[in-house]
Parts: C-alpha cells; structure tokens; sequence
C-alpha cells in the first residue's frame, strides 16, 4: 500500500478539498462565533446539500462534508448570505486565528484577533502556508489553549503578556497596544528568512529547529504561563461546553443548540460553547456528561469518506469506546497520517489494506506491535 498524501494545505471555504463523500468545505468564522441565525442557516446547508452533519475542527472551524460539485455554488452563495464568507479565496486560507473562546464578551483580545485578521489580507503575507497559525491565549494566570497548534502565539507569560514563535521555550514581552505588531512583525521575519520553503510549505518550529535564529528584537526570555486542563462537557462558571461524538454535530442538534438563542462559539477542542447558559435539555446527539465513554476515543473519516482509508473507522470506535479506561485515550486511524488526533495515544488502531495495525504508547506513523488484525475481531471482546 502507498504511503498517505500528506497535503500541504487547508480545506476552506473559496476552496474545498475533494474526499471520498464529496467536497469538503470549512468555514472560519470571524472571532470563532456564530449567531443563532447563522447556526440554523449552517444546519441548512448541511442538510439540503451535504451529509447532514457540521464537524467542529481542531481549528476552531466548521466543516460541511459531503458537498457535490454542483451543489459547491449553493453553499457558497448559501454561506455569503449568512455573513459566513469573510474575505476572499485569496485571504481566506492564511487568516488562521484560534481565540480562546473562554474570555468574556468584549476583552481587549478581540480587537487583536480583528487587527491581525484585517493585516493578514495584505499581500505582504500572500505566501504564507495554508497551515500556518495564530494562537491568542492571553490568560492571564493560565493558557487555556496550551495543546492547540499555532506558530506565533501570543499569550499568558508567567509575569505578564508575551509573544512566543512556536518551538521557543520563552517569548518576547508585549503589552495589550504592541502585542498585534510585534506579531505581524514575527510573521514578516517568518517569510523573509525563508521559511516558506519552495513547495509552500512551512511551519514555524520547523524553520527553528533547521537553524534559522530570531532576531534579537524578536527574542525574549518570559516563560509561559503554565497550561490550563482541557475544558470538558458540561457547565464551566460562564457557560455550557457541548460535546458530540467525534466532533460532529449533525444538523438537529446545532438546531437544537441554536434554539438558545445564544451566540456559539466554536473551540479548538471540538466542542462548541455556549455562553451563559447553565444548561440545555438534553438532545440525543449531544454530550454534556464527561464521563461519557466516547470522549475517550478519537476516530478520523475512515472510509468511505476519505479516498486515503482502507477501513471503516467509527463504527470501530463506538463498539470499542466502552472498553477504554478511564484514564487512557484511544485513536482509531483510517490511514497513518492521523488526522483525528496527530500525536501519541495510548492505543491507536492504524487502518492498512483493509485491517489494522495495532500501535501502543505511540503515534499512528510509528511501529505497530502487530499487524493485519481483521475489523471484525476488533469488537467487544478485543484486548489489546
């Protein structure tokens, strides 16, 4: 079997990404939020010309899967009346911002993700890569979005703001008026000293770790601030964190949500939150209680849906989600890239012509313990 297509960018929304059910279309909201309105418009879409479910990022995105190539204008024009359709296909794919969706309404961090929304438009920046991040965590005491992937962070220092390349273990101190500058000015050093390498590509702590220095304007030696737990379902002291399994939300229940009649805001952690509210009826696609089994296990597209999958991936992992301990996390795999959940788990089931492998305390690229397990073993009676 071939090796996974690693590409080098981002579905959007002006450029969707083909898969195995059709085109894959994301939408990045400004500032991760969106109305009421906008969240009914979305379950719309979705059913009318996609699969019926909206899946929430790692990004802090939306996706609507499914999409046919007739129907792409539809969403598209269906997108643009809901105010869903920031900017162009030129801009779209290098405005990737994740704000932390806990900081109450109106904090000073808004305003820097809009300044750096607005600047990254210009075409100083037009060869940044698609994957190509900002992170605003500001804290103060803890970094809420310490675990999300982002190349230029601005966020919580141990003694104040800082601004922090990813793969430095310390950042520059900033204040609320030279934070969105000095990030811009990361940026621009990013693209001169060639870190955009000659097939688009490039990451931050890529460029670092091959040799590439900061310059002395842009070093720092403020430590972060130290990471916050990942948030979990169910009420927080401003509001509600609502699960779904694996991230997807089918279409009733973002009515559901939509019905009250709050604006949503869309985490990093698949999850969408909703802001002073204590709680909701219940909806039997939702996922408000922690310890639901399902939480403890990740699951990609898997096949039919991506052309890279050799294996179904989460009928697998809802048959094997009441087996995962307590504290262990467990990934099922459609391909070796990992998509759902790149970075090591304690168990993780790489699909391979057809059946999996079978990798423990690692990431789906590495060695597999064994090999070649049929999917019909993996049931409730399987043991790692």
């Amino acid at each position: 079997m071939s090796a996974p297509e690693v590409r080098g960018w981002c579905p959007g929304a002006w450029r969707p990404m083909m898969s195995g059910d059709g085109l894959v279309v994301r939408v990045r909201p400004m500032l991760g939020r969106i109305s009421a309105a906008q969240a009914l418009g979305l379950a719309d879409l979705a059913e009318r010309y996609g699969s019926g479910g909206i899946e929430v990022t790692a990004r802090a995105n939306l996706q609507l899967r499914g999409v046919s190539e007739d129907n792409f204008p539809k969403v598209i024009a269906g997108l643009d009346a809901l105010g869903l359709l920031p900017g162009s296909a030129e801009t779209e794919a290098r405005r990737n911002l994740v704000l932390d969706p806990f900081l109450p309404e109106g904090h000073m961090a808004e305003g820097w993700a809009r300044a750096l929304f607005d600047a990254l438009a210009s075409e100083v920046f037009a060869r940044l890569p698609g994957k190509f991040g900002f992170v605003i965590d500001p804290g103060p005491c803890l970094r809420r979005l310490a675990g999300i992937s982002g190349d230029i962070r601005i966020e919580a220092g141990a003694t104040g703001l800082i601004l922090r390349a990813d793969g430095c273990a310390a950042g520059l101190a900033v204040t609320p008026d030279t934070a969105t500058d000095a990030a811009l000015g990361l940026c621009r050093w990013f693209l001169d000293s060639g870190g955009v390498g000659a097939d688009g590509r490039g990451r931050m702590a890529r460029h670092l770790a091959s040799g590439a220095a900061l310059p002395q304007a842009l070093r720092g030696d403020g430590p972060p601030a130290p990471a916050a737990p990942d948030p979990q379902p169910g009420p927080t002291v401003s509001g509600l964190c609502v699960a779904a399994a694996f991230g997807q939300f089918t279409a009733d229940a973002l009515r559901h949500l939509a019905a009250q009649d709050r604006t949503l805001r869309v985490t990093p952690f698949r999850m969408l939150f909703v802001p002073d509210v204590p709680d909701i009826p219940a909806h039997p696609d939702l996922i408000l209680d922690p310890a639901d089994p399902i939480l403890r296990i990740e699951a990609c597209t898997g096949a039919p849906g991506c052309p890279q999958a050799s294996v179904t991936t989460r009928d697998v992992a809802r048959r094997l989600a009441p087996q995962v301990p307590e504290a262990a996390r467990w990934h099922v795999s459609g391909c070796a890239k990992g998509c759902a959940f790149p970075r090591a788990a304690d168990l993780t089931l790489v699909g391979r012509a057809g059946a999996f492998d079978l990798v423990t305390g690692g990431t789906p690229w590495d060695d597999p313990l064994r090999r070649g397990l049929p999917p019909m073993d993996l049931n409730d009676s399987f043991r790692p």
